[in-house]
């Protein structure tokens, strides 16, 4: 079984990943402009470097509760087939290898579940690997 690379994040008690093919970049907190209207897990629109990119707020994507405000965030910018999309995390994490996936563990309930591949076994906590297009698919 062969090693997979993921940029990790958390999300609320979460630790997360994403394959780091699917990775454009890594960036702290960002201003986004509101957009009227929008869905509540869009958390708004970013000028990245010109380019008007969507972001989403992943806690409500995840149907956590809102960050508390002394929590810091970051963006996580991921490629798309329809050009990059930023995702709003609490943590950036670091990026690590793994191996060795697991099913998403029983005690993962909620629309959380739908949204998680498997799990990866760390030496103290468990890296969820996260199904980017249905958390990219809002019709969900």
């Amino acid at each position: 079984m062969s090693a997979s690379t993921y940029v990790t994040f958390s999300l609320g008690e979460h630790l997360v990943g994403l394959p780091v093919e699917r990775v454009q970049e890594v960036l702290g907190a960002l201003p986004m402009t509101p957009v009227p209207r929008a869905d509540r897990r869009v958390a708004g629109l970013l000028n990245l470097r010109g380019q008007v990119v969507t972001g989403l707020d992943l806690r409500a994507r995840f149907a956590l509760p809102p960050a508390q405000e002394d929590e810091s965030a970051g963006t996580v910018v991921v490629r798309t087939p329809g050009g990059p999309v930023a995702l709003v995390v609490d943590r950036i994490g670091d990026v690590i290898q793994v191996d060795g996936m697991q099913p998403p563990p029983a005690t993962l309930t909620g629309p959380i579940r739908d949204l998680v591949r498997g799990a990866y076994v760390l030496a103290d906590s468990l890296l969820l690997d996260v199904r980017l297009d249905a958390v990219l698919a809002l019709d969900r």
